[in-house]
């Protein structure tokens, strides 16, 4: 059901309709577009999944389950009033999908005792060619894998549909128009409260702003019928992609996070015991210099580009709703909004057993976790709601201005990067984390039993 929207919304929808110059100095790259999941896989396949201690143990990093992930966003106070999701339903949009997606998260749920949910995978935008257990597929196999266990795991009674789309958006094609078509159609016929989107393209490569803005559709669409919308803010920090090979030498940020009519979500690092209780407060995360995590992911001692993305745009202007940070992100738009769990060397349990790879239990991490994560709290306040809430963006810094306490501000931590490249060794400064809203951790994390009733009595009081 559409509802009314104050004047803070639409001059949302009207700022946010139109592209700003690019910034001195930084123009548009006219190579092809090119996007890419934003997950990484933590070493190599086990039998069961394997605990914190075991992780810690063997390969010095962390990973968790979902009961400690719930504990540290204080779900099970949420989970006990009944609120678990129920009635409300999470879009994951990705290239192909996976072949398996219907076991693999029967064996996830199996393995941590959480409810079988309504699973659909739709194909809206043409038919997906037959798996061939390919890198590329096998990569965006393994992308559907982590968005659909984890929304779940947050959200252990909302239904889930996977829409799939049949090319594959690397340099050189164009799969960012199917994506678009694919999330229109969701959203024309009523098929999910939240989108989440765990794939970016670094906004200088796209041929020029009109080409990106031509994208746009989806959103401007999800908008006019209160389905809200989220992506992750990219693993490579400051840096990003370019469209050919390497990442930019100077702080860049990508797309569709950083519009604003997206909620971009960026990543933190959580230090949890077995019980999910925290042994350090949440922090920004990069592990770009982390050796251990190196080690693991990269098998050198690096330093390699590892952390969340953030950042200015150099399309969009600054969207009303951040009109109360300017003096942070000046006349841009600044991404990204929220962040939530992300680090490698605080990774999540995901289980896989699509050709390509070998089947198991991995340790997964990134600002595709994040996302997700994020994705399974908007569909609790849905269903606290009692119906989808919209663009949320606005609603996050009002809150973070009133200081509410579901906003968990993190402070520490920057996603500053150093990585080599043709030969020699690059560092891109990005930003750093403080008080209230920065660049590099949005507004905050959040303590989702105090957050999902602070939302909703925003969104509800504000239509």
């Amino acid at each position: 059901m559409r509802r009314s929207r104050t004047a803070l919304l639409t001059a949302v929808l009207l700022t946010a309709g139109g592209a700003s110059a690019p910034a001195a100095g930084v123009a548009l790259s006219p190579d092809i577009v090119r996007t890419h999941p934003a997950t990484a896989h933590a070493g190599a396949a086990s039998a069961l999944p394997l605990t914190t201690a075991q992780c810690e143990q063997q390969y010095r990093i962390a990973c968790y389950g979902p009961a400690q992930v719930q504990a540290a966003y204080d779900l099970p106070a949420l989970y006990a009033r009944g609120t678990r999701g129920r009635g409300s339903t999470i879009a994951v949009v990705d290239s192909f999908g996976s072949p398996t997606i219907e076991h693999d998260l029967a064996v996830f749920d199996q393995n941590y005792g959480l409810p079988t949910p309504k699973l659909s995978v739709i194909e809206p935008a043409g038919k997906v060619p037959a798996y061939d257990g390919s890198a590329n597929r096998a990569g965006w196999a393994g992308e559907t894998t982590l968005d659909v266990e984890w929304a779940h795991a947050m959200a252990p009674l909302a239904n889930i549909v996977v829409v799939a789309t049949p090319t594959s958006e690397d340099e050189g094609t164009t799969g960012f128009p199917e994506i678009i078509k694919a999330e229109e159609y969701v959203v024309d016929h009523h098929l999910a409260d939240v989108i989440s989107q765990s794939f970016s393209a670094t906004e200088q490569t796209f041929p020029s702003a009109d080409d990106l803005l031509a994208l746009r559709g989806a959103y401007s669409d999800a908008y006019r019928n209160d389905v809200t919308v989220l992506a992750s803010s990219g693993d490579s920090g400051a840096a990003d992609a370019t469209a050919t090979t390497g990442l930019f030498t100077h702080p860049v940020t990508s797309w569709p996070d950083s519009d604003p009519l997206v909620t971009g979500v960026g990543g933190t690092k959580l230090s949890l015991d077995a019980n999910g209780a925290r042994s350090a407060p949440d922090v920004v995360w990069n592990d770009s210099r982390d050796t251990d995590t190196q080690r693991y992911i990269e098998g050198d001692d690096g330093p390699n580009a590892l952390a969340t993305g953030g950042g200015l745009s150099v399309v969009f202007s600054r969207p009303a709703y951040q009109v109360p940070v300017a003096s942070v992100v000046g006349d841009q738009r600044g991404v990204p909004d929220v962040s939530m769990s992300g680090s490698c060397g605080g990774a999540v349990n995901v289980y896989q057993s699509f050709a390509g790879q070998p089947a198991g239990w991995y340790p997964t991490c990134g600002t595709s976790e994040a996302s997700p994560l994020f994705a399974g709290i908007v569909a609790l306040a849905a269903q606290q709601a009692g119906h989808p809430l919209g663009l949320i963006n606005p609603a996050l810094y009002f809150m973070s201005e009133a200081h509410a306490p579901g906003l968990v501000d993190v402070t520490k931590g920057d996603n500053t990067v150093s990585f080599p490249q043709a030969g020699k060794q690059r560092t891109v400064h990005g930003f750093a984390a403080g008080p209230g809203y920065d660049l590099a951790s949005g507004v905050g994390t959040v303590d989702a039993a105090l957050f999902v009733p602070e939302l909703v009595s925003y969104v509800d009081h504000s239509s």
